[in-house]
């Protein structure tokens, strides 16, 4: 039997790895990135930015960056961990039920204050009863990111409820009709386009300030992400279990839930987590426009320039996504 010729090494071509039209689209890029550039200035960020770094290794005198990170690191640290509050603004107060670890101090305010018969201005020294939580501020922080995670938690489960339905409708195997595809798939990038902070902004008119308005922002939102790729996830699931499934009588709810739901209930497992994820950080967001948590308490300290407490906050936040993190990370490792 004839063997077919080798070729020679020499003789062995590869193509080449970009083209005429690749350099064109390349090249087209870089002109539109630099004038696009030129609009938001990023000329002027690296300008300062490298001033910044040459001031840090002591190659510059000053630098407007470096001065403006070190008033804020200056202002937000040390952080506030304690509560004192004037014993006269507490409605009900009651020497014998002090919290915990709690106590009343007396303390002076000296202040200038204009004598009405000598129209001169006279420092006035006035005595005033404090009440002091060595961790009252820790505490109510606390209870703040505590409402951030169930705005959270509420919101992805709303958005579980909303996108069930949708998703079925906007997978084209599964919808039943085209006028309700079309329909579904449009509410679907409408939930999607509009932001959160922008829909909090009305819903906060709507509902007034507070947490119902920052649960339903993240839950259209969300609803829009997941019904997206739970679709897209039905679509693409293997067809040959559901094909069995049919040729046996099953009607589309039982080979979703036997045949689909089995193949993609792991991605959906880990978009469901990274919504949770993502909800815990933007409940942050959406509460500077009012609609409770921890963003509304940021807002309001830092509208009253309490950047120590701000600083507090700030840890917050980092550490619970952290450790939110840390625990979608084993749940995604284990379910997905």
């Amino acid at each position: 039997m004839n063997q077919p010729a080798s070729r020679p090494s020499s003789a062995w071509e590869l193509p080449r790895p970009f083209g005429t039209r690749s350099l064109v689209v390349l090249f087209l890029v870089i002109v539109v990135g630099f004038f696009a550039g030129q609009r938001v200035e990023m000329g002027r960020m690296l300008s300062l930015t490298g001033e910044g770094v040459l001031a840090a290794v002591g190659l510059r005198d000053q630098s407007q960056v470096l001065s403006g990170l070190g008033t804020i690191a200056r202002s937000l640290f040390p952080p506030q961990v304690s509560e004192r509050t004037e014993v006269a603004r507490i409605e009900g107060f009651d020497r014998n039920r002090l919290p915990w670890f709690s106590h009343v101090e007396s303390e002076e305010s000296r202040q200038p204050k204009l004598n009405p018969q000598t129209l001169q201005m006279e420092e006035v020294v006035d005595q005033r009863e404090v009440l002091v939580e060595p961790f009252g501020y820790l505490w109510h922080v606390a209870v703040k990111m505590l409402e951030t995670f169930e705005i959270a938690i509420w919101a992805t489960l709303l958005a579980i409820v909303l996108s069930a339905p949708l998703a079925w409708c906007s997978a084209k195997n599964y919808t039943p009709h085209r006028a309700v595809y079309t329909l579904a798939r449009s509410v679907v990038g409408m939930f999607r386009a509009v932001p959160e902070l922008v829909s909090a902004l009305f819903l906060v008119l709507a509902y007034g300030f507070g947490p119902i308005a920052g649960v339903l922002a993240l839950a259209l939102h969300s609803a829009g992400f997941l019904g997206k790729f739970y679709a897209e996830d039905i679509e693409t699931a293997d067809d040959k279990p559901q094909e069995a499934l049919r040729a046996i009588g099953a009607n589309k709810l039982k080979v979703m839930r036997f045949a689909v739901l089995p193949q993609v209930m792991p991605q959906f497992i880990a978009y469901t987590l990274y919504v949770l994820d993502r909800n815990v950080r933007m409940a942050t967001v959406v509460g500077l426009v009012g609609a409770g948590g921890i963003g509304q308490e940021l807002k309001g300290r830092y509208d009253m320039y309490n950047y120590a407490h701000v600083g507090t906050i700030l840890i917050a936040i980092f550490l619970t996504v952290l450790v939110l993190d840390r625990v979608a990370a084993r749940l995604r490792s284990r379910y997905a």
